[in-house]
């Protein structure tokens, strides 16, 4: 019992009190492993989401100035698909959120999804998508839903395919409801899987 007691109090000692390079090294993995099998997993259970937290990796919902600024010069679009400035005044983070935020989201039933509200879908691209809901409908009990990239200067185009596109989304590629912005704290992610990407092609061109 002894023997046990002085290991641990050596393990423990290791991991929180150790300023060497290995001592790092294990808090590292350790901080991985409970965030990603602990903390993210019980995120995902009590917001009824399967991605909790999502990094934004593009400017598509950025509107770089001011509300009003952002409405005179991309405005246009939204009068023209009966969404008036008033309206979207009153949406969800009207203000748009910018590349390297990272966001909180939440499970919605696809009955209480809004338009204005901000949602993650998957799309034909490896990583989800978070843009804005414009349109809403339902066709044989199943919901629909259109949407957009606020940034009126990177909109993307549309994919080709008629249950990811934009324009017709169906509610079961729907993630989740964007409810709360943590801004910059997405870059963590994004450096790194640059970083990753960096080791992939010295690798790649190694070989």
């Amino acid at each position: 019992m002894k023997h046990w007691r002085k290991r641990w109090k050596d393990i423990w000692h290791f991991i929180w009190e150790d300023n060497s390079i290995w001592s790092w090294v294990v808090n590292i993995i350790l901080a991985f492993v409970i965030i990603k099998f602990i903390v993210y997993p019980g995120l995902g259970l009590l917001l009824n989401t399967s991605h909790p937290v999502v990094a934004v990796v593009s400017e598509s919902m950025e509107h770089n100035n001011g509300f009003d600024d952002w409405w005179d010069k991309g405005g246009k679009w939204y009068i023209g698909n009966n969404i008036k400035k008033q309206q979207f005044g009153s949406f969800p983070l009207k203000n748009g959120f910018d590349k390297g935020d990272i966001m909180v989201l939440k499970g919605k039933k696809a009955e209480n999804i809004a338009v204005g509200d901000v949602v993650v879908f998957w799309s034909a691209k490896k990583d989800p998508i978070i843009h804005r809901v414009v349109k809403k409908w339902q066709e044989n009990s199943t919901y629909y839903f259109q949407t957009k990239g606020d940034n009126y200067k990177t909109n993307p185009a549309s994919i080709n395919n008629l249950f990811l596109n934009e324009t017709k989304i169906s509610e079961n590629y729907i993630v989740g409801n964007a409810v709360l912005r943590i801004p910059l704290l997405g870059y963590i992610k994004i450096w790194f899987v640059e970083l990753l990407d960096i080791f992939k092609y010295i690798l790649t061109q190694k070989g």
